[in-house]
């Protein structure tokens, strides 16, 4: 078995490999969205603490 036949899946792939990428994305997605969310609601919160009068 040959590096290209094994990239060629047996003749699947495109969907092979347009799952795995699509996998991948949704994997990447959903590790770096949460830490995004995070750093602006502690952004959100450091303003209002700073708005609110002593």
């Amino acid at each position: 078995m040959s590096l290209q036949e094994f990239l060629a899946m047996g003749g699947y792939a495109f969907y092979v490999w347009t799952s795995y990428g699509i996998a991948t994305i949704v994997l990447v997605v959903n590790v770096l969205l949460p830490i995004f969310q995070r750093r602006k609601f502690l952004r959100q919160q450091a303003l209002k603490q700073k708005r609110q009068p002593l």
